[in-house]
């Protein structure tokens, strides 16, 4: 909206801003303004009222008189020439003040909300103390929820903490990582001292966004005040907001920040909020001057057009032209789904191959506008990182059974699906599960490992029977995919030691108990996986669960050239976090230590030391899911 909605032109709008820096100087000049000339011919002029003499007003007892005309202090009498020295002196206005004046361009495009605050109509937060949000604590998951201690990381340094999280640039190799890394970054924390809460958010909603957990970025920043924003959080927010298709849900901090940026995105988004604000006429006049000034490539801001227009009344159509369009970038991806607009053939694929391409497929499985067999295609990577969990991408194939229009690999695997649950043969259940399991390529692509949290439900219900010994293994560890430990462990008569079924429950087994070297060295010597990554796995798992004794630890990492005494800056930090009893820090460290694509960037020793500090800090099952995945997935 521009400056004549309140009844200002934009001059006048500046004169006005002059009058809140000069304060009542300039009602002075009203005295100086000659009485408007009235228009009509004579005899049309309103009737002169008839002259009475007016009787003086009689002194009240103790009253002060008011000065005489023409006397200092005196208000001007109508009719009575003014002396300019009984006037009061007009406020200097310094250079800086000036300066500080905006340009009638900047007025003309200011809105509501800015020119409030510029004039000092609104205050910068309007929420009434009682209901502002403390920053004592930042943070959606309370410890009854299964989040962290609220003082965890209280007492830390907060250049250690700064230095994890800004190390931790994603993505995690654990599925089971990733979960509880995500726990801990959404646990309701105070700061570390010395490090302002704002940052703190800033950072851990940073770490949210490059893990592809957009909408817990959201819910964090959500709990804080939008006006106590700083520029770092509010670009986590924005990242966060069009990632999780709620492009309207940045718009309070977008209007109240106002043009503290001008960049070209910042300025479609200060136009689409001010389309939902009711200023569509300002909103226009916004994406008008940027498709001119080229502020954004024109496509985004045919986009951002679109979805302004769905806020006014009577808007110009607005045709989206893709021609000469050759890549996808998070605008057009958001804006685009959320608009409805299709894109075209082979960009989303082009995307995906591409290096950037996991945002896409960990923001699309999740957009609830992005049509449902698409986001099958790309929910298998989500499930198997840890974004998905087991009975959420069970609920997305079963919309994509029940949905008519289905085709391709989507209704072939929500097919198979459906008969590895409802078969009545818990060898055909099985058939199925295997079948889905080979299609892991398709569902997200990776080691297949989305397959597995795809049918972990379903493998639990396989019964307990020798006949399907053969298939315990991967059974196992498709319900471990889930976390269901106590169901997998119904299976340790059944498997045979040194069997890959073995391993997963001698680590997984919540019971726990001891093992033997010679169990370790039967699974060892059975083992083909590339370089016994999964023997070194499975030694580093049981050592860091206090299942194998130190000695037997070091004969068999030996023979597996894996010195578990090894130490790193790394190593040691994780030890003394969990030596003084810290679970934050512990999540933290272990999930810079976790990062990677795969699980051939993760070395036995890490997962050593990850699995002991979770131990040690009462995080023992997440220790017993990680160091289990590890052996799967190794």
């Amino acid at each position: 909206m521009s400056a004549r909605r309140f009844g200002l032109t934009a001059s006048m709008a500046a004169i006005g801003l002059v009058g809140a820096l000069g304060g009542a100087g300039l009602a002075s000049f009203a005295g100086a303004q000659s009485k408007p000339e009235s228009l009509l011919p004579p005899g049309f002029d309103d009737p002169v009222p008839t002259q009475r003499p007016t009787p003086a007003p009689s002194q009240a007892p103790g009253a002060v008189a008011p000065p005489a005309a023409g006397a200092p202090g005196a208000l001007p009498q109508p009719g009575m020439p003014v002396d300019p020295s009984t006037l009061p002196p007009l406020p200097s206005i310094s250079r800086e003040d000036l300066a500080r004046l905006p340009s009638l361009e900047q007025l003309e495009n200011m809105s509501t909300d800015e020119l409030d605050q510029l004039l000092g109509l609104k205050p910068k937060n309007d929420i009434p103390p009682g209901a502002q949000r403390a920053l004592t604590r930042v943070g959606v998951l309370a410890v009854d929820e299964g989040g962290l201690p609220p003082v965890a990381l209280a007492n830390q340094s907060d250049k250690l903490v700064r230095a994890v999280l800004n190390g931790t640039q994603g993505p995690i190799v654990s599925r089971w990582g990733h979960i509880l890394l995500r726990r801990a970054l959404a646990s309701r924390l105070a700061a570390p001292l010395g490090m302002d809460p704002i940052e703190f958010a800033a950072l851990r909603v940073g770490v949210l966004n490059r893990i592809g957990e957009y909408a817990t970025a959201r819910a964090v920043v959500q709990d804080v005040d939008t006006a106590n924003w700083s520029p770092a959080l509010t670009q986590e927010a924005l990242t966060a907001y069009l990632a999780s298709g709620d492009i309207t849900g940045a718009c309070p901090a977008v209007r109240l920040q106002g043009s503290q940026r001008t960049d070209g995105e910042w300025q479609m988004w200060q136009a689409i909020c001010n389309a939902y604000a009711g200023e569509a006429a300002l909103a226009a006049t916004q994406l008008d001057r940027a498709l001119f000034r080229g502020a954004a490539p024109r496509v985004d801001v045919l986009l951002a057009r679109r979805f302004a227009g769905a806020a006014g009344r009577g808007q110009r159509g607005v045709q989206i032209e893709w021609n000469g369009v050759d890549d996808l970038n998070p605008w057009r991806f958001g804006l685009a789904n959320a608009v409805g607009e299709p894109l075209p053939d082979g960009l989303l694929d082009a995307a995906l191959k591409d290096r950037g391409g996991a945002y896409y497929a960990r923001a699309g499985a999740l957009m609830p506008m992005v049509p449902v067999v698409q986001r099958a295609a790309l929910a298998g990577r989500a499930a198997r990182e840890g974004i998905l969990s087991a009975d959420a991408i069970v609920d997305l194939y079963s919309e994509v059974y029940n949905d008519p229009a289905a085709t391709g690999d989507a209704e072939t695997n929500a097919a198979t699906l459906r008969e590895a649950y409802l078969a009545t043969d818990p060898a055909a259940r099985i058939a199925a599960m295997e079948r889905l399991w080979a299609a892991g390529a398709q569902l997200g692509g990776g080691d297949g490992y989305g397959a597995r949290v795809l049918t972990a439900y379903a493998a639990a219900r396989i019964p307990v029977n020798a006949s399907h010994a053969g298939a315990a293994g991967d059974l196992i560890g498709a319900m471990l995919a889930a976390g269901l430990d106590r169901n997998a462990a119904r299976w340790g008569n059944i498997v045979e030691e040194g069997s890959l079924g073995w391993a997963l429950i001698a680590i997984a087994n919540p019971r726990g108990g001891e093992v033997g070297q010679g169990a370790v060295e039967s699974f060892v010597e059975s083992d083909n996986s590339e370089a016994q990554r999964k023997s070194a796995f499975l030694v580093a798992g049981l050592a860091g669960l206090g299942r194998l004794s130190e000695s037997d630890a070091a004969s068999l990492g030996g023979d597996l050239n894996v010195d578990f005494a090894r130490q790193t800056r790394w190593t040691r930090a994780i030890a003394d976090a969990a030596n003084v009893g810290n679970p934050g820090l512990v999540v933290l460290l272990a999930g810079l230590g976790m990062q990677g694509t795969s699980w051939k960037q993760m070395t036995p020793l890490h997962l050593y030391h990850i699995t002991a500090a979770l131990t040690r800090v009462g995080l023992e099952a997440e220790a017993r899911m990680i160091a289990a995945e590890a052996v799967a997935r190794g």
